[in-house]
């Protein structure tokens, strides 16, 4: 089957052992039909998105950022892009969380539209500055959190970083307090990472292609390593995993390429596109 549009997620995908994309990852996107939409979609915010974008030659396409929460289209690449789907977690539950942390070792960090605010630059903040290219606004939450309830806003999205046992109760308490609201995530042992119940990857994927393009699902091949990626890689024509990642996911996929450390994206847009 010819496929018309390409997904990607970034973390444990599409970048290499450096956390950066490889040459040849590069060159594969380069060498696509410009027509073919091509979609990152990632937990990270649009920061630390569009750098990847500009490397990729694929400035004027729609990112999904914050696992889908946070959807946005850029029309001719460079002005402010428009905003196709936006879904917050409230006020009062990013409260509660930051509440939960108090007296543990466990950082929070909050993000909306495309802004990090960090409590501290500490271990945690200057490893995501570093992985992500993108700097945090240091400051105090609580007048953040007090500015979002009064407008009625909320958090893209929550992480909370730190050791494994703190991770791991943090998750249960939110589990049993706000699993009617949020969804709870462990991307690794020491990252929780929080979003609204509602959304997905696989949800926003749908929106975009439908309204930007007129595309079905059943016409887009996605590439994926995690959890929050499973939803995607089953709603998709043609959903890949990459060779390292989870075991669940490459139950889910429809074939397994490459690790993201020998470039296993780029070898499947070799064979599917190229």
């Amino acid at each position: 089957m010819k496929y018309s549009a390409l997904c990607t997620d970034i973390d444990g995908t599409l970048l290499n052992s450096d956390r950066e994309l490889s040459a040849r990852t590069i060159q594969a996107f380069q060498k696509l039909n410009k027509e073919i939409p091509v979609i990152l979609a990632s937990s990270r915010m649009p920061a630390a998105m569009r750098h990847l974008q500009q490397e990729l030659g694929i400035p004027k396409h729609p990112l999904i950022c914050f696992n889908g929460g946070y959807v946005l289209h850029f029309a001719d690449g460079t002005a402010a892009p428009s905003v196709v789907d936006s879904v917050q977690v409230p006020a009062p539950v990013c409260a509660a969380i930051v509440a939960m942390a108090h007296q543990t070792s466990i950082h929070v960090s909050l993000y909306a539209n495309d802004k990090w605010y960090a409590p501290a630059m500490d271990q945690w903040t200057e490893k995501e500055q570093r992985v992500t290219k993108v700097s945090a606004h240091v400051t105090a939450l609580h007048p953040i959190l007090e500015t979002w309830h009064t407008a009625g806003t909320g958090a893209h999205k929550v992480m909370c970083m730190g050791p494994e046992e703190e991770i791991f109760e943090m998750a249960a308490k939110l589990e049993k307090q706000f699993s009617d609201q949020v969804q709870i995530y462990r991307s690794k042992s020491t990252y929780l990472e929080i979003a609204p119940k509602t959304i997905s990857k696989a949800t926003a994927l749908e929106m975009v292609l439908k309204d930007q393009y007129s595309l079905s699902l059943s016409e887009v091949v996605a590439f994926g390593d995690n959890y929050n990626d499973i939803d995607m890689l089953q709603a998709a024509g043609l959903g890949i995993a990459v060779g390292n990642a989870r075991e669940e996911v490459k139950a889910a996929a429809d074939e397994i390429t490459l690790n993201s450390t020998a470039d296993g994206v780029a070898a499947a847009i070799e064979k599917y596109f190229l």
